[in-house]
């Protein structure tokens, strides 16, 4: 939330530790979690869906490549295919999130919670406004969400063998 505000207010402060200080001096420490809940109420749904997506992919997978086990490959192809999934299912609570932010900062309207500026953006801008930005979201989510799969079953692996021998 402070990286927000240092990024869109150039120049009223020097460093992120200057912003710690001065937004604790002027607004108090509870300032500094401004907009956790919008961002709670976006990350956990995403990360619930993405994993849900993994798993079943996963476990398609398995049935109909009839395999026990999932190479890197597919394991990167199934991570990305649920980031995809879940990215798109859960895109319109990332723009109400980030409307509240910049919206309280640049003086647009302030929403009361993430539910009223969702109703706000698809009252202005149809059901096409709640999925603004997805494609250039997607870009950078997709290979993200696909790497850490592979990188979490790598390690899981690495790990479970470990407890076998030692």
């Amino acid at each position: 939330m402070v990286i927000i505000v240092i990024l869109l207010q150039r120049g009223v402060y020097k460093n992120l530790a200057d912003a710690f200080i001065q937004i604790c001096q002027q607004e108090g420490p509870r300032e500094l979690y401004r907009g956790l809940t919008p961002s709670l109420i976006g990350v956990v749904p995403y990360a619930a869906t993405n994993y849900f997506a993994y798993d079943f992919l996963k476990r398609l997978y398995k049935r109909l490549a009839k395999q026990e086990q999932v190479g890197n490959l597919p394991t990167l192809l199934i991570g990305s295919a649920a980031g995809a999934f879940a990215s798109a299912a859960t895109f319109p609570l990332e723009v109400a999130r980030k409307q509240m932010q910049v919206g309280a900062l640049t003086g647009r309207p302030v929403y009361d919670n993430v539910f009223h500026a969702l109703a706000s953006l698809l009252e202005k801008h149809g059901p096409i406004g709640l999925y603004r930005g997805l494609g250039a979201s997607c870009i950078k989510l997709i290979p993200a969400a696909g790497i850490s799969f592979m990188c979490y079953e790598a390690f899981k692996k690495i790990l479970i063998e470990e407890n076998e021998v030692g």
